[in-house]
This record gives C-alpha cells, structure tokens and sequence, in this order.
C-alpha cells in the first residue's frame, strides 16, 4: 500500500483507520486489543505516509509509534468527515446535530461550518457490550445485534399499554414505561433482553439529542460512530424515535469513520 496520506481515530474500543491511495479513500477498523499488530502493518506498509491522529487514545498512540504524528480535535474531525460523506451523498443541510455513537455518545452542533459539543452521555456501544454481556451472557457484538434483532422489547419492558390496560392509554401505548420493568418474569429470553437494552440505548440517545435539537432550533439529527455498523435494530429504532417527535434522522454511508476521515482530510 502506497498510501499519501492517514487519518486514524483512536476511540475507547475501536481504531478507526481512513487512508488516502490513488486518489481513492479507503477505510479500516481494529479492536483495540489489536493495536500493536495494527500499528506494525500500518508501520510496514506505509512508513513514509503523513499521519494525523485524533480520538481518546491520539495521544497515546503519537507517543508509543508515530511521534511526527498531527493531532486534530475530535469533535472537529468528525464535523469535517460528515460534512464531506454528506457532500459525497449529495445531501445538504444547513445547521444540524451530529450525533456519534461510539463507546459512549457526543451530540455535537455544525452552526454555521463550526462544529462544538453541546451534550453527550455515557450511553452507547459500551452500554451495549457490557449490561448485553451481564443480561445474557454473550461478549460479542454481532451476536448481541443478532439477539436483539430476534427478541421483542416489549417483553421484558413494561408499556404504556400495560400501565393503562384495560383502558385506552392518553399517548402511544407502544412507548416504554419501564425499561426493563418485566425482566423478573422467568419468560424472559436472552433475545428479548437483548432487544430492551438496544431500545433502552435508543430512547436515551434520541431523548437528549431531540432536547438539544429543540433548544439549538434544529431539525436534521445525523447519527454516526461504530456502535451502527452492522446494526439494523439500533438505526431502525432511532429513525422511529427521531421522526416520531418530528424531527429529521439521517445516516450516512461509512458514518463510522467520520473522525478518522476529518482527521485525513486536515492534511
């Protein structure tokens, strides 16, 4: 690989990779208990490359390998990579939030070209991996999003439906009550708890990015990070949410490696 030029964003769990070759953007991804194999490749096959780092871990990897190594803000460089995907897409928005579900959520406001922070929360692909693995013994992330993709939320959360039962509820009776308000029920499978934690995830996210879209005025909500590859029931239940309270959700291709591709394209 010849490559002109790399952008690497070092989150908590993943390494995010967007490398520049014959005109061309390609993209790769590591766990990062992979990170000194992954350096060594990177190292070999393009030693002479300009790197630029961002992310959580940036610092710690221009210390232990690429010492000539660029650091850009994180947030920046994931505003400068949607904005281009949104570009190639042949999307354009004014003002939007740009929400990253990596290990944990940032929601971050482009005003004007200028991206910065305005919220954020603990919740996100780490919730995932960690309540996934106590609710139903599974560690690996696909085969959480195969389970949850089984099971019904429904299941093991108490519904608006079921507080007002017999009756007629006075909103959805479809919305969550209680998050995880059945799980004592021995009925409760893997499948279904594995579906309440994904749309617990959901809820939360979609709450705190809607309060910041109502208080910033916006109506486009884009949604990226790792923690969507892949990952058809958290995209299919943040779309119902955000559209339901009227605003606009949209997902971009490769939205993954928005950081990683901001920091490549600051060279």
């Amino acid at each position: 690989m010849k490559s002109a030029k790399i952008g690497i964003d070092a989150g908590g769990s993943l390494l995010k990779m967007a490398f520049e070759e014959q005109d061309q953007i390609h993209y790769k991804r590591y766990p990062f208990d992979e990170l000194q194999s992954s350096m060594n490749w990177l190292k070999m096959t393009a030693a002479d490359a300009p790197i630029v780092l961002t992310g959580g871990k940036s610092e710690y990897l221009k210390k232990e390998f690429f010492q000539n190594a660029l650091i850009v803000p994180e947030f920046e460089s994931s505003g400068i990579g949607a904005s281009y995907l949104l570009k190639q897409e042949g999307l354009s928005y004014g003002n939007f939030l740009l929400i990253n579900i990596g290990t944990g959520t940032s929601i971050c406001l482009n005003s004007g070209g200028k991206i910065s922070r305005v919220s954020g929360s603990g919740i996100g692909g780490g919730t995932l991996m960690g309540l996934g693995r106590l609710l139903t013994g599974e560690k690996d992330f696909s085969s959480l999003v195969s389970l949850a993709g089984s099971g019904k939320a429904e299941n093991a959360d108490i519904m608006v439906k079921d507080i007002y039962s017999p009756s007629d509820p006075p909103i959805d009776g479809s919305l969550t009550a209680s998050n995880f308000g059945k799980i004592n029920d021995d009925q409760v499978s893997r499948e279904d708890k594995a579906a309440s934690l994904t749309n617990m995830i959901a809820e939360t996210i979609v709450l705190l990015s809607t309060q910041a879209a109502v208080r910033h005025q916006i109506d486009d909500i884009i949604y990226i990070g790792s923690t969507l590859l892949h990952n058809a029931p958290l995209k299919h239940l943040l779309q119902k949410y955000t559209a339901m309270i009227g605003k606009n959700p949209v997902f971009i291709q490769n939205g993954a490696y928005c950081g990683a591709l901001g920091a490549l394209l600051s060279l």
